[in-house]
């Protein structure tokens, strides 16, 4: 079985399309949606589902991952931004893999031929390092993740801490199938200030040196 962990904060304009392409799904899985107090209705829209479970967490990606973690019955997890779409037969593609973790495709939601780079740019680089960001869906054996200690308790950043430590342990597969992930950060942001922003902050904490990393990661719904 698969565990789809999906960590939410003020998600309620998102997360419908992101919930139907899940449960278009074949496979045997679970949904379960970590949430961070919100309070725009993503809590009370939830409870239009009977076949998903609800954990309340601190608010933080990886906290609340993790809290969906400690839920989870599954054989391997799948943690899914809240804005982003499974490609079709995503879970039946995830468990014909013998590997023990891996991920996507990215591509963005707008037709912007800026973000059809970014998103290139995006591939490239997953598929030299195995290093995989929050909205590839990144997938792992419960084991595995375990063993791990789940993600790094930070505010910012875990997929790349984790990924980092990930591929000294193995080599995630990189599954062709795209994930579609809504480019509305970008696009209200700039795409290609964006950019910048991003190749900022990994040059930052690949030499360890300090950034401000507000501003992209700002809250933006």
């Amino acid at each position: 079985m698969i565990s789809i962990i999906i960590p939410t904060l003020n998600e309620v304009k998102a997360l419908p399309s992101t919930l139907e392409r899940v449960f278009e799904q074949a496979g045997d899985y679970e949904v379960i949606v970590a949430d961070a107090g919100s309070n725009d209705g993503t809590f009370e829209y939830l409870k239009n589902y009977q076949n998903l479970s609800v954990v309340t967490a601190s608010q933080g990606r990886a906290r609340q991952m993790n809290a969906g973690a400690e839920l989870a019955k599954g054989e391997w997890l799948l943690f899914l931004h809240a804005d982003a779409l499974l490609p079709d037969n995503a879970l039946i593609e995830i468990e014909r893999q013998q590997a023990l973790a891996g991920g996507f495709r990215h591509k963005f939601s707008g037709d912007a031929w800026g973000l059809k780079v970014v998103s290139w740019l995006h591939n490239f680089r997953c598929l030299c390092t195995r290093i995989f960001y929050g909205d590839q869906a990144l997938f792992i054996r419960k084991s595995l993740f375990l063993e791990m200690n789940g993600f790094p308790s930070v505010d910012n950043l875990e997929d790349l801490i984790f990924g980092e430590k990930l591929i000294l342990i193995t080599k995630p597969i990189f599954l062709d199938k795209e994930v579609i992930s809504d480019s509305r950060k970008f696009e209200q942001q700039g795409i290609w200030l964006s950019l910048f922003r991003v190749i900022k902050i990994q040059l930052c904490h690949e030499f360890k040196l300090p950034f401000n990393n507000k501003k992209f990661f700002a809250s933006i719904r």
